[in-house]
């Protein structure tokens, strides 16, 4: 069968089925984490899929899993991040808040620790197995619903060190098909069979400080006005998402971005990096309670593992002697003493010692490990709980309503409002 005969279903759906498949077998035993330790990501069941619903201030959404069948009928399946699950996009920190709906998305997950405060449904243990009929196969609602890692396309690639050579273009009117398969980017073996992904003219295609779009690539001859061409497997990054197709095509994918060289991914990685780092020091960076010690009237000194995945710049900001304040929150990592701020009932002190671990710290981790002294604790802190910690130096804001739990408590409504959140008119 030559390239251009081939079924685009078939070219298409190789983009997820041998990541399915291999994923599936690295995880037949299910893990589930134990308080108190960061998973090793080798555990985890890995999937991917569209991203079709976020709900932002709970840490949580929904994907819309490939599996073995037709991808447009899959049902959206909720996720729930872990409190020190990191969020990758353009190769750096994020929130879930930061990434577009339709991105196709990598998942690490694992089942949820503690079942009866899950944020998302339990599902039976062996439920990635079942075959969901309708044509969409088995694989699309895996019990391994709280994640350790969430991250796009381009960010996979730089973390495992792979790049997408093009191997063909084809323009027609508004857009086209691009031919492509990922591989290392020094070389070596291709980790995919070539893989036909459509783009439209809304495709954002990056070199160096410039945003070009397709004209500007045809009036340089580098793409054809209309019609094919061969690219001779130019090295790129690609952004993945996913749009609904015509002609009886039941799993394609489509490109929303290219990075055409290293330069360019590394500005919109500094982009993504400074939206983060202003999101966390407003909202201070979350860590675990490693250890308690009490002494008298309302005195402690707190030993707390800060969490992994932020820019460098924000762990240095923790500097021995230095004040800090530091607030309990819950799985969600919304704060839940005080409506007036995470200030507001946060416990105030000093930084004795900060120390960092020997070794590469597992993921979710920082590897780093803060003494806070403190001459009135507040109750949400104790051992293997989750609090947010705040420098002395980082700005002192109110948080919008949804961010914050008004009093504390554990009850559903309040963690997860039903419609009563909203005004009666």
């Amino acid at each position: 069968m030559t390239r251009s005969s081939r079924p685009c279903w078939l070219a298409a759906s190789c983009l997820g089925v041998s990541f399915l498949a291999s994923s599936i077998a690295a995880a037949e035993e299910p893990f589930r984490p134990e308080a108190g330790r960061f998973p090793p990501l080798d555990k985890a069941h890995a999937y991917r899929g569209e991203l079709v619903f976020v709900d932002h201030a709970n840490r949580r959404g929904s994907i819309r899993v490939q599996g073995t069948g037709m991808f447009f009928r899959n049902d959206p399946h909720p996720f729930a991040m872990l409190p020190y699950g990191v969020v990758r996009y353009h190769g750096a920190p994020a929130d879930l808040r930061d990434i577009p709906l339709g991105t196709v998305v990598y998942v690490s997950a694992f089942l949820p620790p503690d079942p009866t405060i899950s944020a998302v449904p339990v599902l039976p243990v062996d439920n990635k197995t079942k075959d969901a009929n309708h044509n969409r196969g088995a694989g699309i609602a895996p019990a391994e619903n709280h994640v350790l890692l969430l991250e796009d396309e381009p960010s996979r690639c730089l973390r495992e060190g792979t790049v997408w050579r093009l191997q063909e273009v084809e323009l027609q009117k508004h857009g086209g098909t691009i031919v492509a398969s990922r591989e290392p980017k020094d070389g070596g073996a291709g980790l995919s069979a070539e893989e036909a992904v459509t783009f439209d003219a809304a495709i954002r295609m990056w070199r160096g400080r410039e945003l070009l779009h397709i004209e500007d690539l045809v009036a340089e001859g580098v793409w054809p006005a209309s019609g094919k061409k061969s690219l001779g497997g130019q090295p790129v990054l690609l952004g993945i998402t996913w749009r609904p197709t015509p002609d009886g095509i039941f799993t394609r994918f489509h490109v929303s971005d290219i990075w055409l060289d290293d330069v360019a991914i590394q500005r919109a990685a500094h982009n993504q990096t400074e939206i983060h780092k202003t999101f966390i020091r407003s909202r201070w960076l979350p860590a675990r309670i490693d250890a308690v010690e009490y002494g008298a009237f309302g005195r402690a000194t707190v030993t707390a593992t800060l969490f992994g995945g932020m820019a460098p710049s924000l762990y240095a900001d923790f500097r021995n002697g230095s004040p800090a304040m530091m607030n309990a929150v819950e799985n969600t990592l919304k704060h839940t003493h005080g409506a007036y701020g995470p200030a507001h009932m946060a416990s105030r002190g000093t930084i004795i010692d900060v120390i960092k671990a020997p070794g590469e710290p597992p993921l979710g981790s920082s590897g780093i490990q803060i003494r806070f002294e403190t001459d009135l604790i507040i109750e949400g802190i104790r051992v293997g709980r989750t609090v947010r910690v705040r420098p002395g130096d980082w700005p002192v804001v109110n948080l919008p309503r949804e961010e914050y739990l008004s009093d504390g408590s554990a009850g559903l409504d309040e963690r997860f409002p039903t419609p009563a959140i909203f005004p009666s008119y």
